[in-house]
């Protein structure tokens, strides 16, 4: 599974994997990101669902995958975004009763990329596409527990596991 020993920390600056308000173009990105990021590619979080929220979406841990993007936070200001994400994201500590989301470890995938030193993938081996084709260790929010029970119990999930804003194109963007 792609969960890591929470009790474990991570060391060193992870990036992040962002997949709502967060991705570029969309309206909490230039808010919280600008300046902020060195590195933004495509990713993908294998072995989730996405869930449709109020204006934002929510992952949680299931049988599916969720595109989005991993974020390299910029020289210098890798605690200052960890701040302003946990803020947003409403995320108190671990396991507090009163978290929107969790932040926890995840391995997120690369597409395109292979493992190192290998070319084509070889039998027994992850395929394109598949976890482990190229992957990192990753900051991702999940809907916290009595979020999640309530998605899974009344959730509209999101086929195909990509969230865009429900704003027409060229319209206002709110926050």
């Amino acid at each position: 599974m792609s969960t890591l020993d929470p009790a474990s920390p991570p060391t060193g600056e992870l990036p992040f994997f962002v997949y709502g308000t967060l991705l570029p173009g969309e309206p909490n990105h230039d808010l919280f990101l600008r300046g902020r990021t060195s590195g933004e590619r495509a990713a993908v979080l294998h072995r989730a669902l996405l869930y449709d929220g109020p204006g934002y979406p929510y992952a949680i841990d299931g049988h599916g995958r969720v595109h989005g993007t991993l974020l390299t936070a910029a020289p210098g200001v890798y605690e200052e975004l960890l701040g302003l994400l946990d803020h947003l994201e409403e995320y108190l500590g671990p396991g507090h009763p009163r978290n929107l989301y969790e932040r926890v470890v995840r391995e997120i995938e690369l597409p395109g990329e292979e493992r190192a030193g290998k070319g084509q993938p070889e039998e027994g081996t992850p395929e394109e596409g598949a976890p482990g084709a190229g992957t990192v260790r990753a900051w991702v929010y999940l809907a916290a527990a009595a979020v999640t029970r309530s998605l899974r119990t009344g959730g509209s999930v999101i086929d195909g596991g990509r969230w865009v804003t429900r704003r027409p194109p060229g319209g206002p963007r709110t926050p």
